[in-house]
């Protein structure tokens, strides 16, 4: 396939496989850019959980250490949170933290996939708008006197290379948007592994009493 019959086709639609090209080049950036970043996400991620699972409690030294390691991760923020709460609250209230630490950290997981469901759903409509018009084109040679046959055939063939072009889209879209989706579950899973280690490794620590103004005075 030739580029000149390329552009031909492009012009056959009028324009429309030019707008797919693009959806075509916002898809593969898209599952470029989040799989790269998603994938450093699992892979420093297991060191951390790995690192965590080998100590047997997690005091402020060791979440500190942790921190350290977890810089631009999802579990940065967690392992912050345990470090501003532990031995000042119970498991339980550091249950809770750590579950709305997590819910705020796991909408910046799935960012710009909505670019990409979009893109699924866009790409064969589009495509078959264009092929609609390419009918047009196509029938319109039989109100011309003296047209050939191969023509016609030969502009309705030409048509529906826009809804191949669509649905090849929306297979590759899906294919990236499944398998990025698996990777956000992944990250969700290693946080929630996460969180249970804090949870058994600092449930214990002594908890720090609040002041009470009795006891300043009697210790006065």
């Amino acid at each position: 396939m030739s580029v000149k019959y390329i552009v031909y086709l492009a012009n056959y639609s009028d324009g429309i496989l030019y707008l797919m090209a693009l959806l075509l080049l916002l898809a593969l950036a898209v599952m470029l850019d989040r799989f790269w970043s998603l994938r450093r996400a699992i892979l420093h991620g297991q060191s951390i959980i790995h690192a965590a699972a080998a100590l047997p409690a997690l005091r402020q030294g060791e979440l500190a250490l942790l921190l350290q390691q977890a810089r631009n991760l999802p579990e940065e923020a967690l392992l912050g949170t345990a470090m501003r709460y532990q031995g000042a609250v119970n498991a339980e209230t550091m249950a809770s933290r750590l579950d709305e630490t997590v819910m705020l950290v796991a909408p910046s997981l799935d960012r710009r996939l909505w670019l990409l469901d979009t893109v699924i759903t866009l790409a064969p409509l589009m495509g078959l708008f264009g092929t609609i018009i390419g009918m047009f084109h196509a029938f319109n040679i039989l109100a011309q006197p003296g047209h050939a046959p191969s023509e016609v055939t030969g502009g309705v063939a030409d048509a529906l290379v826009a809804t191949a072009f669509g649905l090849f889209i929306a297979m590759l879209g899906l294919a990236g948007f499944n398998a990025l989706s698996n990777q956000v579950r992944l990250i969700v899973h290693q946080l929630d592994s996460l969180k249970t280690m804090i949870i058994n490794r600092t449930d214990g620590a002594p908890v720090l009493p609040a002041k009470q103004p009795g006891t300043m005075q009697a210790a006065a």
